[in-house]
């Protein structure tokens, strides 16, 4: 079966990347959590996303190692300087990525390219970190999607909305798995830039 993922086209940018925001610690993001954010993982993988992570544990753990096993392409960026430090230091595992990116900028800095370097993001099961994470997407225009799900972090979001004053059409919700993805992808694609061309005065132009 061919690939869904599209690393062969002669530019090479057309692939996309998600990233999924969450708690590194779940007990408090109720029945079945785990199971969905597996699941969350397992339909970006199907949808040929590439999935980006903070590289911790919980909830985004999960979610990669759904993407995983559905043949996906997972990669994380830690907050630490070094292998060893992501280790042992901050206590996070290497497992189910198949490539870390060490920052060493800590977890507010790493939240920063972690979410810049995507083209959109999913908050599901978090707490003060999804938040931060949610609220640098939104500044920075990102394609956002509010996974919703036994836990208390759907209805927090949407009520840092309501109070924002700041209207915003990237922002697509929802507990289906399969349908989150697929709005989130809609809205990314309505502005992806697919390739560049050079223009007859020698400069560059993209074509989206």
């Amino acid at each position: 079966m061919d690939s869904p993922f599209n690393f062969s086209n002669k530019h090479g940018h057309n692939q996309i990347k998600i990233c999924v925001s969450g708690a590194a610690e779940t007990g408090h993001c109720g029945l079945n959590a785990l199971d969905k954010a597996k699941e969350l993982g397992r339909e970006i993988a199907r949808q040929g996303i590439v999935l980006v992570t903070g590289a911790t544990t919980g909830f985004p753990l999960w979610v990669a190692m759904g993407t995983k096993e559905a043949g996906g392409v997972s990669i994380g960026f830690s907050p630490a300087a070094s292998e060893k430090e992501h280790v042992e230091v901050y206590k996070l595992p290497v497992d189910y990525m198949d490539l870390i990116i060490y920052t060493g900028f800590g977890y507010p800095g790493r939240d920063l390219l972690l979410t810049r370097s995507v083209d959109g993001v999913i908050c599901g099961c978090g707490r003060i970190g999804t938040i931060h994470e949610f609220t640098v997407a939104f500044e920075d225009d990102k394609a956002i999607g509010i996974y919703e799900g036994p836990w208390e972090m759907g209805n927090e979001l949407k009520e840092i909305l309501e109070k924002s004053h700041r209207p915003n059409n990237k922002i697509v919700s929802g507990d289906d798995p399969k349908k989150l993805v697929e709005d989130i992808l809609a809205v990314i694609k309505r502005e992806k830039v697919a390739e560049y061309k050079t223009d007859n005065g020698g400069g560059r132009e993209s074509v989206v």
